[in-house]
């Protein structure tokens, strides 16, 4: 049995709100990821089962890695397809906002959200939501916002509408949000979540593969030339960065996603706290910074005060609009920044030596 995360009323309110559409549009944030996509597959193929009609569109391109999913082939990209795209969310009695929590995770897709004339719906697990939607259920404490989602449907007592399909969607969004469950997965009660998935015919080792094996040579040449030529550790603040040009990138022959978990490996490192990963965007003028982090350090602190951004406790990211040496520097002193916690227990070492 889960613990409920919704109260009575905004069960009842959630109902109502599906009840009553019949044309929904589900979307996510910019640069989609596994769990971005798996919520807004899942909602689509819940909603189709009860009958309404549903459609995915989304801010830009999305991962190869994720394009197995079911429905994947049939999910709109809005800088490709501005028109079609603008006149389905005007005519949406329902637009649901997933895995974001603010407009400017969506770029571009702010201009059609001015003329929205139906209710909108966000279902996110991000810090701090605006209020920019008719309801809001945002829970940050969940692993993922496909926990949320299931949790979601366990409270509506709608499991019958999750088939196998949603079930591999759900799993696919906890799975990558988590890291393989590797961090943010303490809760016994997710684990019951994937119990409950797996009876709906899903299989997990699958979808591992699907998602983890799937990857260019490129992105392992990559991989090699950031861990060896680019990576700058800095032992005595525990804490790593490293940054990639487009002309890196290009040089690799760069796909959407062959960047993805990079940022994650310096954290392997022993005595790591922190890693920052500083990538030139291969089609706006602006650096994207990726920030992982371990225990008590706020990378999402970290993001906001210094890269214009914000995210989770121990994953955050954030933008530059700067050249990449400028961008180097403000990381440097970013971390410079955070020395006292950063070295906490080394000074505490010290101190009782």
């Amino acid at each position: 049995m889960l613990k409920p995360v919704i109260t009575p009323d905004e069960t009842t309110q959630l109902r109502r709100l599906l009840n009553d559409a019949r044309n929904v549009v589900l979307t996510c944030h910019t640069s989609p990821d596994g769990d971005a996509i798996g919520s807004c597959l899942a909602m689509q193929e819940y909603l189709v089962r009860r009958g309404k009609q549903a459609t995915v569109i989304v801010p830009n391109y999305f991962p190869d890695f994720l394009h197995w999913m079911n429905g994947a082939d049939r999910i709109l990209q809005y800088n490709r397809n501005y028109t079609l795209s603008k006149t389905l969310i005007a005519q949406a009695d329902l637009v649901v906002c997933l895995d974001f929590n603010d407009l400017q995770r969506i770029d571009d897709m702010q201009t059609p959200f001015r003329f929205i004339k139906g209710k909108k719906l966000m279902i996110d697990h991000h810090e701090n939501p605006s209020k920019f939607c008719d309801m809001t259920i945002s829970r940050p404490q969940m692993s993922s916002t496909c926990e949320l989602l299931f949790r979601l449907f366990v409270a509506l007592d709608d499991l019958q509408n999750v088939n196998r399909h949603c079930a591999e969607d759900l799993y696919a969004g906890m799975c990558t949000d988590t890291g393989r469950f590797s961090y943010n997965s303490n809760n016994p009660e997710i684990f019951n979540i994937i119990a409950e998935l797996m009876k709906k015919g899903i299989d997990k080792d699958h979808i591992i593969r699907n998602i983890y094996n799937q990857n260019t040579e490129g992105r392992y040449r990559l991989m090699g030339y950031i861990l060896y030529e680019k990576l700058i550790v800095m032992h005595d603040l525990h804490a790593s960065i490293f940054s990639i040009t487009r002309e890196e990138l290009q040089r690799f022959h760069y796909m959407k996603g062959d960047a993805e978990g990079i940022v994650n490996m310096p954290l392997e490192i022993k005595g790591q706290k922190l890693s920052i990963a500083l990538r030139e965007d291969t089609e706006k003028e602006q650096i994207c910074v990726s920030i992982r982090s371990y225990d008590d350090f706020p990378a999402n602190e970290m993001a906001e005060r210094f890269f214009n951004g914000g995210g989770h406790f121990n994953a955050a990211g954030g933008r530059l609009f700067c050249p990449m040496d400028e961008a180097l520097e403000i990381a440097k002193q970013a971390v410079e920044a955070y020395r006292t916690q950063l070295c906490g227990s080394d000074e505490q070492t010290q101190t009782n030596a």
